[in-house]
């Protein structure tokens, strides 16, 4: 059954997701019979998940913690399904600066953000960077490489925010986007956009014009000879 879990079998009925699942909850037993039984109770696996801790254990082999896994399990795919759209779906500068701006809100220390893109240019992840301090954060070169290798992303955009200051960039922000833009280079990422959150706005390294200067002057070619 995990086998054909692992290589994501479509044809996999409801009973033998619903197997699988309660492997975690109900080790070293066959689950088979228990997956039925929760199905005729229920009526689906959305009953199944949705069903309150009381009526789960009406059913023979679920257990309190049985039934309070189930349960979990139900109301993370609640929240998942609320927080759905949480991302801007995809590389685009006017749902980006609303996203960050209503991220940023209230967030009295600065973040650093890198939201990683897949081929199409969707939003795959986000990584937070943060020093808990309200005017620096501080990322080694050790430490964002690191995450580039293990995101495998084909695309990365990085935001941060100055929570009191103005949205144009810093003599620091200007060098720490020409290393980024290395960084990208030597693991073959693109360099979408560098955003910046201020009280007057937002900066788009993007809007401004000056990405592809960036990833002209610095990328790892370059700094080779190369080119």
């Amino acid at each position: 059954m995990l086998q054909r879990f692992g290589e994501e079998d479509p044809t996999l009925q409801d009973h033998e997701l619903l197997e699988v699942l309660l492997f975690g909850a109900i080790p070293r037993k066959n689950t088979n019979g228990i997956a039925h039984d929760l199905l005729s109770a229920f009526g689906s696996l959305y009953g199944v998940l949705h069903a309150t801790l009381s009526q789960l254990c009406t059913v023979s082999g679920i257990g309190k913690s049985a039934a309070s896994y189930l349960r979990s399990v139900g109301m993370i795919y609640d929240r998942i399904e609320k927080a759905r759209d949480t991302f801007p779906d995809k590389f685009n500068l006017g749902a980006f600066s609303s996203y960050l701006t209503e991220h940023y809100k209230g967030l009295g220390e600065e973040s650093l953000e890198v939201f990683c893109l897949d081929a199409n240019e969707r939003v795959r992840m986000n990584k937070r960077f943060t020093s808990r301090k309200s005017d620096a954060v501080k990322v080694t070169t050790e430490e964002f490489s690191a995450f580039l290798v293990s995101s495998r992303c084909h695309g990365i955009v990085v935001a941060h925010n100055h929570p009191d200051g103005s949205c144009l960039p810093s003599r620091e922000d200007e060098r720490f986007t020409a290393q980024i833009s290395m960084l990208c280079s030597m693991h073959n990422i693109r360099f979408y956009d560098h955003l910046i959150v201020g009280k007057d706005g937002v900066y788009s390294y993007f809007s401004a014009g000056r990405m592809e200067e960036i990833r002209l002057n610095y990328n790892f070619t370059t700094f080779l000879g190369e080119s």
